[in-house]
């Protein structure tokens, strides 16, 4: 092994004496090494000695950072005169080791570096410009970070810092009703944050005996989604389609309903245009949403580092609330493009690409975030972080790489179609790929039973209209069942931006299943069932106040909703 070549910087030279001592330490640590000493009069005392890539300052700047170190220790509850003499006390003279590194390449936010040599993945770093950036790949000689910041914040020979501390966000109540960077810096026009504390954006996730079972319902105020495919707090379902088929508009419609629910919201946005997250944010300010949401937004002109570090840093603000026993919902959208981000860098990273050019480490790239999302036990306060996942897909594919990757994540999936889309059917789900795992666990009593047999008598319907739509002759049987599925269809159309109460949706299903709409026109059967849950709400109060406080469906109020809906039916016909 090569000889470690040491320098000291000092004023003047060092004594024999004091020589020996030094390369008796550096050999103790270092092997054999050489040193040479280099006058420098930009030193008043003391000396500084860099051996390889550690440098270790025993100037009047080093001794400052000792003294620094010292006075971050005291805080208003402390007894300085106890600190200064444990201090006094047990002071031995030492030299501090930093390590610097220098800049090699910079391309398209990636930076290779030399001389960290004990440099830890995940670690930010500084440059000299002030510029951060986080350690993604360690070789032997050289180690390559994404850089925060532009290409023009780094340059070949530039100085790196070690800071020794992983990636981090901060968070807190103050957050709540702002938009924020990935890197938690302020996007609206509110000034400064100031934050109850900082997180690493990478954590583990709750192991399996902090967590308990999804059975509690967050309600979407979406009736297909609430009636067939449920959604427990705690739970990850992912929401699926092509491009335009009303995927972001569930997941708002889903933090518009948690409104005076006790819910905080996270909202990520990942390589979206700066335009639709204006717009998104002015939709949740007018419906008094806002103020119980977070927007985490890294822009489609964003570097892919800030791409790829928005999810976690999210999930880190939404973990805050979480750990405080809050109930918490995140929506991702979309992991598309975080899957695409980080397949760019890891490309800039010299990684072997494997299908469809992703690293090999890519399912991991996403299980690790969403695995955080869980319900947490009582003993550790009894929060729940539920996760709403987008992926975008092409052509309706869901056999391509990253959706089956995430279905396997995830505890289910709602499918949007575009054929469904394109003939009118908002939201456009579709029933049999879509699925809950989590199922009547996380539904209450209430609709659980109102639905009945819904998702049955869909998929039945769905069937028989396929291999009817080129028949002529058709029994009167047949003729019904087909009239009652496409009243149903009618009956789960919905407004975008317009969630229902659970008593309305129960009110609904009630009488849909008890097929009171069949025998109005089709084109009329949206307008009788909105004017039907109007007419619950101004003539039967008791009943609607049941159902909301108690959620139970009882046989004597199931009655009394179809008995009333018939009668308002018939009137409705007659008008």
């Amino acid at each position: 092994m090569a000889a470690i070549k040491a320098i000291i910087y000092s004023p003047k030279q060092l004594s024999k004496a004091q020589e020996d001592k030094i390369v008796k330490f550096l050999e103790g640590k270092y092997g054999e090494v050489v040193l040479t000493w280099v006058e420098d009069k930009t030193i008043t005392s003391g000396f500084k000695l860099v051996a390889g890539s550690d440098i270790y300052d025993w100037t009047n700047e080093g001794r400052m950072k000792q003294l620094t170190s010292l006075i971050e220790k005291i805080t208003p509850d402390s007894n300085i005169i106890s600190i200064l003499k444990e201090t006094v006390d047990n002071f031995r003279p030492k030299i501090l080791a930093e390590q610097v590194g220098k800049v090699v390449s910079v391309i398209d936010g990636v930076v290779t570096i030399k001389g960290l040599d004990e440099v830890k993945y995940s670690e930010i770093v500084v440059f000299a410009s002030g510029v951060k950036g986080m350690i993604q790949h360690i070789e032997k000689d050289t180690c390559s970070c994404i850089l925060f910041g532009s290409n023009e914040d780094a340059s070949e020979g530039m100085e790196v810092y070690r800071t020794n501390k992983t990636a981090g966000i901060p968070v807190g109540e103050n957050f709540l009703g702002r938009v924020v960077d990935a890197l938690g810096n302020p996007l609206d026009d509110k000034g400064e944050i100031e934050a109850a504390g900082y997180l690493p954006i990478e954590q583990d996730a709750p192991a399996i005996i902090d967590r308990r079972p999804v059975n509690r319902p967050l309600e979407t105020g979406i009736l297909t989604i609430d009636s067939m495919f449920p959604i427990g707090k705690g739970q990850r379902e992912l929401i699926i389609g092509d491009r335009q088929t009303g995927k972001t508009s569930i997941a708002l419609d889903a933090i518009l309903n948690q409104r005076g629910k006790d819910v905080i919201c996270v909202y990520v946005s990942i390589g979206q245009k700066a335009s639709s997250i204006a717009q998104l944010t002015e939709t949740l300010r007018k419906a008094n949403a806002l103020d119980y949401t977070i927007i985490v937004s890294s822009f489609a002109s964003d570097e892919s580092s800030l791409q790829y570090i928005a999810p976690y840093a999210g999930t880190a603000l939404a973990e805050y609330f979480m750990r405080k026993g809050r109930d918490v919902l995140i929506v991702y959208d979309d992991l598309s493009k975080h899957a695409v981000a980080y397949r760019t860098i890891s490309l800039l990273l010299g990684r072997s690409p494997g299908r469809e050019a992703y690293p090999g480490d890519v399912f991991y790239l996403h299980s690790r975030l969403l695995e955080r999302s869980a319900q947490l036990s009582d003993a550790l306060g009894g929060g729940s972080l539920t996760a709403l996942p987008i992926v975008e897909t092409q052509a309706s594919d869901v056999s391509a790489y990253i959706p089956t990757n995430i279905i396997s994540i995830t505890d289910g999936q709602i499918f949007l179609e575009s054929d469904l889309f394109n003939a009118g059917q908002r939201p456009a789900i579709n029933i049999g790929l879509s699925v809950s795992r989590v199922g009547g666990d996380a539904q209450t009593k209430a609709v659980k039973k109102a639905t009945g047999t819904l998702k049955l008598d869909l998929s039945q319907y769905r069937e028989i209209e396929v291999f009817t739509q080129f028949a002529s002759d058709l029994d009167q049987a047949t003729k019904d069942q087909l009239a009652y599925g496409a009243c149903l269809m009618q009956i789960l159309k919905q407004g975008v931006h317009q969630p229902l109460k659970q008593y309305e949706e129960v009110i609904t299903l009630v009488a849909a299943l008890a097929k009171v709409f069949v025998k109005l026109p089709l084109k009329r059967v949206k307008e009788c069932q909105l004017k039907l849950l109007s007419y619950f709400a101004k003539n039967c109060p008791l009943i609607c106040s049941k159902l909301e406080s108690e959620r139970v469906l009882t046989p004597e109020i199931k009655e009394e909703i179809i008995n009333n809906a018939k009668n308002f039916v018939e009137s409705y016909i007659g008008e």
